[in-house]
């Protein structure tokens, strides 16, 4: 097990395992692919220490079935028949895709507000050991969901959450609230030569 030194230690009255061991807020944003796949290299952990594992998919289409929905459903039903890692609940929210300009929104707009009311629900009743919110960065950026109401909620939600949100242009207020901040950033992509998305490797 790697051994972290932190390089700053508040003074929060915290002792280090109790510092160790609180809830996170991820966000993994940015402008290269990947943000959705490490939120789901830890989705694949948290099921491993049995935490049960709540996904929401915010932008995708309802009809399209991604590779880790298909793994995570499995992992569930092997949860059910064996007792092994934890319970796994797949949601997808709304139609349509990230990067296609929509002129219909208010019907997303509130299949996303509803999306964002049921996680808020459940992080009441703590349902969940780890959400992923993927994509949940655009509903934000849209106006279809309050950043500043995300960002209170997620600050004040009890017990132990971990949440993690993708998506590109995480708004400054959902960053600084953050814990860890990733940024995936584009060195080269097989796009760039012309190459469109295959499957096993977008989806």
């Amino acid at each position: 097990m790697p051994q972290g030194k932190p390089s700053h230690v508040p003074a929060d009255g915290l002792t280090t395992r109790q510092r160790r061991n609180r809830p996170l807020l991820v966000v993994h944003t940015g402008q290269m692919k990947g943000k959705s796949t490490a939120a789901f290299g830890l989705a694949l952990r948290a099921w491993t220490a049995g935490l049960p594992v709540g996904v929401f998919q915010f932008v995708k289409s309802a009809k399209w079935r991604v590779g880790e929905e298909n793994a995570f459903r499995a992992l569930g039903e092997v949860h059910e028949r064996t007792g092994q890692g934890a319970p796994v609940t797949w949601h997808k929210m709304g139609e349509g895709w990230s990067w296609i300009q929509r002129g219909d929104g208010a019907d997303h707009a509130a299949d996303a507000l509803e999306g964002w009311r049921q996680i808020q629900r459940d992080l009441a009743a703590q349902r969940y050991g780890l959400y992923v919110l993927d994509e949940f960065t655009y509903p934000m950026k849209w106006g279809w969901v309050d950043v500043d109401e995300v960002v209170d909620t997620l600050a004040n939600r009890p017990g132990f959450q971990h949440v993690v949100i993708t998506g590109r242009d995480a708004d400054p207020r959902l960053v600084e609230a953050a814990d860890l901040v990733a940024e995936l950033t584009k060195v080269k992509h097989p796009m760039d030569a012309g190459q469109k998305g295959q499957k096993g490797i977008e989806w």
